[in-house]
């Protein structure tokens, strides 16, 4: 007996650990609900909800090829190994097979559970699937992890033009087996229930992702490079959430944008060359999280940032987190997250410099919130991202550049569309108004809307000044040398 075990590739098909299993022999399938651990994750309740949905269907489809799928609880992942072993012995086991996953937690759990199937004479196989290239295959000369984007991407480039990753097929339908399918529960423990609006966003299984992509593919790519940034238009793909859960393969995105683009890269449609290297930016950021661990562990990528003098803000936070910031670009896009579980990715950027250089605040508090909130929270692109926009990551903003949430509002939004759907109580400004209620002038300004909670040139000059003080690298590494 072959024994898969599901985590974040929650799909039948090009999915390389079942594809692997079936071939070996009589299949079954496992998933473990650890409520423990994910809430220790920040795993947003709408990103369980829909973990559990897509399970559902992913049983269904599995079922079809009698691949029965089986739900075990480990609350925590150090008790993994045990709950798997028990179930191993169960079925008489000879083979567990996983797609690797990254990060610290995770790394440390495959070990252990390897180590203790493998003690039993059961065997542990990892296989390459939630990425491109395996973490350690695209280094610098000196065989180091890159740290800056636009390098790892033209090696990755260069890779893709040799041989492109194949997609993996679907495994055939085999004899029946005498094991019954689990339910998929409706609900975990300490995870509310999402509305039914947020969860008719995203609709679960594999054959909506796979509609979206080809939709993607057929009409909006070639737009992408465009209209990705402007938050009031369908500009972007929305597949994220698919992807982190593994509902859909980067393999597949890939080869439908290059179909699309009749198999060119850099030459014919620049939206899907934008699109790819996006791919490529969630590629990068995983690799960061092998190549640096420490990113892993709440740790500033560059040390030195380690230093800056972060505020205690309880309030400016909260206001931050509520969207009352009095910004209205900010306050909508914090009105989008909480509402439908994801924020358009320009709006990320400029959420996340707001807190960390206009107030001040610590990008760890903003890190934490986003994965609480986010159907799509994957620990690598938010971290990279937080960290990028921040100044203390790989790759990242210089200090001084500090998006001016205003400026940021009137070119991306040029209309007030997106802030006037999030905002209703700033419909009746005009295109010029809504960006900056505040300089309507008058005793109370718009009813129901807060004043600026900060002056954004004094702000400004606060950030510089904090990162300009900051120890060099080269003074740490003596320091600590």
């Amino acid at each position: 007996m072959q024994l898969i075990w599901l985590r974040t590739d929650l799909r039948h098909y090009d999915n390389t650990a079942l594809s692997a299993a079936a071939k070996r022999g009589p299949t079954a399938a496992v998933y473990l609900i650890s409520p423990e651990q994910w809430q220790a994750h920040d795993d947003a309740p709408c990103k369980v909800d829909f973990w559990l949905r897509n399970l559902r269907t992913l049983s269904d489809s599995l079922q079809q090829l009698n691949i029965p799928l089986l739900i075990r609880t480990a609350p925590t992942w150090d008790q993994a190994s045990a709950v798997l072993l028990e179930l191993c012995q169960q079925l008489d086991v000879q083979a567990v097979h996983v797609n690797e996953e990254y990060g610290i937690n995770e790394t440390r759990r495959d070990k252990e559970v390897a180590q203790s199937l493998e003690a039993r004479g059961i065997e542990f196989h990892r296989y390459l699937d939630q990425l491109l290239f395996q973490p350690g295959s695209i280094l610098t000369q000196s065989g180091s992890y890159f740290q800056v984007f636009s390098q790892f991407r033209r090696i990755c480039y260069n890779r893709l033009h040799m041989a492109l990753p194949r997609i993996v097929a679907r495994p055939d339908s085999q004899a029946p087996l005498n094991i019954v399918p689990d339910s998929i529960p409706e609900s975990v423990s300490g995870f509310a229930a999402p509305s039914e609006s947020l969860r008719a966003l995203w609709p679960a299984g594999e054959k909506e992702a796979q509609q979206r992509l080809a939709q993607f593919a057929d009409e909006q790519i070639h737009f992408y490079q465009d209209e990705r940034d402007l938050p009031a238009k369908p500009g972007t793909s929305q597949l994220s959430t698919y992807l982190a859960a593994g509902v859909i393969s980067p393999r597949q995105c890939l080869h439908a944008a290059l179909h699309s683009n009749n198999g060119e890269f850099e030459s014919g449609s620049p939206g899907v060359f934008t699109w790819i290297t996006e791919l490529l930016w969630r590629e990068f950021y995983k690799h960061i999280l092998v190549g640096y661990p420490r990113v892993s562990r709440h740790r500033a990528f560059r040390p030195e940032t380690e230093y800056l003098p972060w505020r205690n803000a309880p309030d400016e936070l909260a206001a931050w987190k509520q969207g009352r910031t009095g910004f209205p670009i900010i306050d909508a896009a914090i009105a989008q997250l909480l509402e439908t579980g994801w924020m358009h990715n320009r709006l990320r950027m400029v959420v996340a410099m707001f807190l960390t250089k206009n107030l001040l605040i610590d990008w760890r508090e903003g890190e934490r919130f986003f994965m609480q909130h986010l159907i799509d929270g994957d620990l690598a692109a938010n971290n990279g991202g937080w960290q990028w926009s921040s100044s203390t990551g790989t790759d990242s903003v210089p200090y001084f550049r500090i998006f001016n949430p205003l400026t940021q509002s009137e070119r991306f939004d040029p209309e007030g569309r997106f802030i006037k759907h999030w905002l209703p109580q700033l419909a009746d400004l005009n295109k010029k108004q809504v960006h900056n209620p505040a300089s309507i002038g008058g005793l109370f300004g718009v009813a129901n809307y807060p004043a600026p909670m900060v002056n954004l040139s004094q702000s400004r000059e606060r950030a510089l000044s904090a990162f300009k003080s900051l120890p060099s690298r080269q003074l740490l590494e003596v320091s600590h040398g």
